[in-house]
């Protein structure tokens, strides 16, 4: 396969301009590339980084924010519920603290990865712009892949639900199907209504949230502290669950429960990826990716370990699984009695919306460089910046798939099958992207480099990719997953997303134009505030 052929615009590059850098980024006019292969991974899509970065807010978020955009994604409301689920799945303390490790460790791999990438494209989309580096034949395949994958399972609906849920709690109020779905309708719309309008103050108000969340972690963390200092009467023996006798008593021995509980551990240290979407509107953003990555997810990382050994001194599994609350609440229940369970759901409510707001920011962006490429349907509405510089339209793109989840899907089983949906798409991109950081390696092995992984961290996030495309498809004890949908189900309609994506490309770049007998012709559009946008025109062959 030729993945480096593409036309060349010969006024691009200047040979006798020497490479200087702006905001951190070497631009295209001031570049002079050894060969015709570096610039073309340098400039993936249609559009240069000139025209990628124009319009819009500028330049506006520095290291404290970019660091809050990753910690305010990773930290939702897992880490305050997923652990008993983690333990009822391995069944032992000790396997389970063994898995948040593994999990930290295949993040940091995944970072790397993606600090290579970020650092060596410096541009917003992540992924997208990525794969269109790497695999560029057949064209926009890729792209149109992506996309398919981030808009249609792009939504935010259960952080939306997840705050409705607890603020009733908090509230002392009947939890109802219908009462949680017009609360996180309101968090939905409320969410995208601060990101169009006030944009700044929606940045600010992610970064307070986020030092929030940090703030509730370490009161954990402090409190699981004074637990195992024996001071707290109402837990006699703090150090039980972590005597060499008992930590790993009741270990399950089954592969398909270890990968489900490895599946929701890497669950909530997703959003490390986070700021390589917004890479147009970070300041210096190669030395400001290079820091802020591993400064946020090396904070979560620290703060969920030290979380989960507080909560094991509070409870035993047994005890964990058959809660019935989150596990946090379970946790300050034993602590300081059942009345502080309905302050630690106002809690999670804050890191929820904390969440919601990061999540959509960032994916909006997403959604708008999309746009700018031109491969989904009227890409001058969906790039547009209209009214205040913030990507409204990416937004409202966003808001749509959301709305709809919510609205549309009962709570339950089908709720969860959806939720399932989500993360399998993740992982196949994942693997494309690390399998693409060899291939380049090895096409294009002196296009600059301000950051490289090591390789055996590389190979070691590839496997794990590998396995967690493979572990669904593993038979579960007794045939059954967690819902009473086909175990099996979930992936393969993950995998009918693709397929349907590589249709569509089919039929758009082959079908139409054999029929109806033209060819695509690539304009580059201004809108008003200078955002650059690619239309294809339809040329009639003679």
């Amino acid at each position: 396969m030729d993945f480096w052929h593409k036309r060349i615009n010969p006024t691009v590059v200047t040979a006798d301009n020497s490479p200087s850098e702006k905001d951190g980024v070497v631009t295209t006019e001031e570049r002079a590339p050894d060969n015709v292969v570096t610039d073309h991974i340098l400039q993936p899509g249609e559009l240069s980084i000139e025209d990628d970065v124009a319009g819009g807010l500028g330049r506006h978020l520095g290291l404290y924010s970019t660091t809050f955009l990753i910690i305010g994604r990773i930290i939702g409301t897992g880490i305050f519920s997923t652990p008993s689920s983690i333990t009822s799945s391995v069944g032992s303390v000790g396997a389970a603290l063994m898995l948040w490790v593994l999990g930290f460790a295949l993040s940091i791999c995944g970072l790397c990865v993606w600090l290579e990438f970020g650092c060596m494209l410096p541009r917003s989309g992540g992924e997208k712009v990525y794969l269109e580096a790497v695999y560029k034949r057949p064209r926009y395949l890729a792209t149109i892949v992506f996309s398919t994958q981030a808009i249609v399972l792009g939504f935010t609906a259960s952080g939306c639900t997840v705050f409705a849920s607890n603020v009733l709690v908090a509230a002392n109020h009947e939890v109802t199907e219908w009462a949680e779905k017009g609360i996180a309708i309101a968090v939905i719309f409320f969410v995208t209504l601060v990101h169009i309008f006030i944009p700044h103050w929606g940045v600010r108000l992610m970064n307070v949230l986020g030092t929030l969340k940090i703030v509730i972690l370490l009161f954990i963390v402090v409190t699981g502290w004074v637990v195992l200092s024996g001071r707290v009467s109402r837990i006699p023996d703090p150090h039980a669950n972590f005597r060499a006798s008992s930590s790993f008593a009741g270990s399950s021995h089954s592969g398909y429960e270890y990968a489900t509980a490895l599946f929701k551990v890497l669950n909530t240290y997703t959003g490390w990826t986070n700021a390589s979407y917004v890479l147009n509107e970070v300041k210096r953003p190669v030395r400001t990716l290079k820091i802020a990555g591993p400064l946020g997810l090396g904070v979560c990382g620290v703060l969920y370990m030290l979380a989960n050994v507080a909560y094991y001194s509070a409870a035993t599994p047994k005890e964990l699984e058959s809660t019935g609350i989150t596990v946090a609440a379970f946790f300050f229940g034993q602590v300081f009695g059942r009345a502080a369970e309905r302050a630690v759901a106002a809690l999670v409510c804050l890191s929820a919306i904390g969440n919601v707001l990061t999540v959509t920011f960032s994916q909006s962006r997403v959604n708008q460089e999309l746009a700018k490429e031109g491969v989904i349907p009227f890409p001058r509405f969906w790039a547009s910046t209209w009214p205040f510089g913030s990507p409204s339209s990416g937004l409202l793109l966003h808001f749509i798939p959301s709305f709809i989840i919510i609205v549309a899907v009962p709570f339950g089983d089908a709720y969860n099958f959806i939720l399932d949906v989500e993360g399998y798409p993740g992982s196949i991109i994942a693997l494309l992207v690390v399998v693409g950081l060899f291939i380049l390696r090895w096409k294009a092995p002196d296009v600059p480099r301000p950051f490289k992984a090591w390789w055996p961290l590389c190979v070691f996030f590839l496997a794990a990719q590998v396995f967690l495309l493979v572990a669904p498809f593993l038979r579960p004890p007794g045939g059954k997953g967690d819902t009473s949908l086909p175990y099996w189900l979930y992936p393969v309609v993950g995998i009918v997303v693709y397929v349907v994506a590589v249709v569509y490309w089919f039929c758009w770049r082959i079908v139409l134009p054999k029929i109806g007998r033209f060819e695509y012709q690539e304009q580059k559009t201004a809108l008003r505030d200078g955002t650059r946008v690619t239309q294809f025109r339809r040329i009639k062959q003679l």
